[in-house]
């Protein structure tokens, strides 16, 4: 087997525990996935943001992106609007309710990620984000794990 064997099963492990943890308390306070705020935060920092935002962003189907934003129109936070020059194409916009819990979350999600990683020294924190910033770059750049 190869060293980065080890390492992928970890990073898989480790991503996925911290991403169920920060879901069932932000699910329990807010009453919200972890899914539907990561989608509420690229609506909210992407101006003009359409599916195919999401998409690029999260590297996950076309039709999965179209159907999480129906479940957010459907709750009452996102809006699709007609794109100004493109009338195939929307642009999403959070309505003042996706706001209002976007803002409640967030503080969940910091504290949680926090608690969660406390048991880590800041300098190893700062090692493993540079180095998954480097690494996800590397594999954005090149369009490696993209959607087919």
């Amino acid at each position: 087997m190869s060293h980065i064997t080890p390492i992928f099963a970890d990073l898989v492990r480790v991503e996925t525990r911290l991403y169920n943890a920060v879901s069932v308390r932000l699910r329990a306070e807010q009453g919200l996935g972890l899914g539907q705020f990561e989608l509420l935060e690229i609506i909210d920092r992407v101006p003009g943001c359409r599916v195919l935002d999401i998409v690029g962003e999260l590297a996950i189907t076309v039709g999965a992106v179209s159907k999480a934003v129906d479940r957010l129109v459907a709750a009452g936070w996102c809006l699709r609007v007609p794109h100004p020059q493109d009338r195939r194409s929307s642009v999403l916009r959070l309505t003042s309710a996706g706001e209002e819990q976007l803002s409640a979350s967030r503080p969940i999600v910091e504290s949680e990620l926090v608690a969660l990683t406390a048991a880590v020294p800041p300098d190893d924190l700062a090692r493993i984000a540079s180095t998954l910033a480097a690494l996800r770059a590397t594999l954005e750049a090149s369009s490696h794990g993209s959607p087919g």
